[in-house]
């Protein structure tokens, strides 16, 4: 959506306050939905160990294995709810949809009196960022200007991994039943503040309401009135790019739009994108971080070595925030795929040598892999995994295409998180972590020869 004609791309110019202030609002329920995942981490351990677990039960690796999945079933369910609202209802309607689950979890966390309530809520946990994996990346999209939109949209998983990280801490040093009476007032926060955002102009116009469409997209460029002109025009630009979409539209989406040449590019880039993105592990990581630093022989406290992964994913995301629309989308892949690859294959064989030979002297060794494993994944295939994936879609199927290749992620999803503890139990870290390198490895080739550049690419035409 091309709001202003200019070569800044500075968040923080005047003209573009409005669209960063309502990024920041509707990511407050993905920084919650990472208070969910980060939570669970240093939990485990917890609730695992007699002496140590809140709760009046403990849990064994079978249970481990779906606490970590539900989160996958949760997300499809996710998924598939705001595909069939996103149109029907608006952007702004499955944005509010999410408070409620994600407010029921933490009462089912809360309320936990056997390992069935924990699941519920992990389920919960899941529907949330499955629904909001898909709405809010394309919320974003149609209210930011083309030249900030790569920013904007990255603030996503910049959220999530500020909230992974206060999960992270807030199960590690916080009483197990404090921590929902501190997480509930985020669906609270994010409801209220939701209530001062608009509907998006595009989604407004493709309703053929005009006058709404006109008042959300001023609200959104900021027109001061010396810019009525300028402001009229671009406006009228969008009112263009609209009907046409429109026309094209009018014909019924049909299987046949989703087997065009762009559209099967599309999707083959996109299937490999959430492969890479889940079979890399770096999502699991996320999840089962603590128990990775446990079994990798490393002797610092495995909650503290969270914690400081948890920083770094920050700092990776906020890496890809700063080049994502300067350098562009694909070398960040690239790069990110590759020393993903080669990083796993050190972490690997340090601990396959660690477990036949003396490597005291070199206890340190996995944090800083770990380190440069997550650092890297986040510059580019986690933070840009939902800037690339909504971007490589043409505009008629694009919201059908997403909601399509976000389920297929979600199943995933529930499948790597189900079997990444077992094959860490049964087959050991090693094997594990060369599984991962192999699928970053594969990944970066295809990214090589096939990803295209979508830096600067429109959201209402082709």
């Amino acid at each position: 959506m091309k709001l202003f004609p200019s070569n800044a791309n500075s968040l923080l110019q005047v003209k573009t306050r409005y669209q960063l202030l309502a990024t920041i609002i509707v990511n407050i329920i993905t920084f919650g939905h990472g208070v969910g995942v980060g939570w669970l981490s240093p939990t485990l351990a917890k609730i695992q160990t007699p002496d140590q677990t809140p709760l009046a039960f403990q849990v064994g690796i079978d249970e481990i294995s779906w606490l970590g999945s539900m989160l996958g079933l949760g997300s499809l369910c996710g998924n598939l709810t705001i595909a069939l609202l996103l149109e029907r209802m608006g952007r702004k309607f499955c944005l509010y949809l999410m408070a409620g689950p994600y407010a029921c979890l933490w009462i089912l966390i809360y309320f936990a009196s056997n390992v069935g309530y924990l699941y519920a809520a992990r389920f919960l946990c899941g529907f949330t960022g499955g629904a909001g994996y898909v709405v809010v990346p394309i919320f974003i999209s149609e209210i930011a200007d083309s030249k900030i939109r790569g920013s904007l949209t990255s603030m996503l998983m910049l959220s999530v991994n500020f909230g992974i990280l206060v999960g992270y801490v807030m199960s590690t040093y916080l009483a197990y039943h404090l921590i929902p009476f501190l997480a509930i007032l985020l669906p609270i926060a994010y409801f209220l503040a939701n209530l001062l955002l608009p509907e998006t102009a595009p989604y407004l116009l493709k309703r053929n309401n005009v006058t709404s469409a006109d008042k959300s997209y001023q609200y959104y460029s900021n027109v001061q009135p010396a810019q009525t002109y300028s402001y009229k025009a671009d406006f009228e630009e969008l009112c263009i790019a609209i009907a046409k979409q429109q026309v094209l539209n009018n014909t019924a989406l049909t299987w046949r739009d989703l087997v065009t040449k762009p559209a099967l590019k599309a999707f083959a880039a996109a299937t490999v994108l959430c492969l890479g993105y889940q079979f890399s592990g770096t999502f699991s990581f996320i999840n089962y971080m603590s128990t990775i630093f446990a079994a990798s022989g490393s002797v610092w406290d495995v909650n503290t070595c969270t914690i400081i992964i948890g920083v770094v994913q920050i700092v990776g995301v906020y890496t890809s925030t700063i080049l994502v629309d300067i350098i562009g989308r694909r070398i960040l892949m690239l790069i990110s795929t590759l020393g993903l690859g080669l990083g796993c294959i050190a972490f690997g064989c340090f601990t396959y040598f660690a477990q036949r030979q003396d490597l005291t002297a070199f206890n340190w060794l996995p944090l800083v892999l770990m380190v440069l494993i997550i650092y890297l994944g986040n510059i580019g295939l986690i933070g840009l995994f939902f800037v690339v994936l909504v971007e490589l879609f043409p505009v008629k199927i694009r919201s059908l295409a997403t909601s399509i290749s976000v389920v297929f992620l979600s199943v995933l999803v529930f499948c790597t998180l189900k079997l990444f503890p077992l094959l860490m139990h049964y087959a050991g870290i090693s094997i594990t972590m060369w599984f991962s390198a192999a699928a970053s490895l594969v990944t970066f080739v295809y990214f090589l020869f096939y990803l295209p550049e979508t830096k600067g690419k429109s959201m209402v035409q082709d």
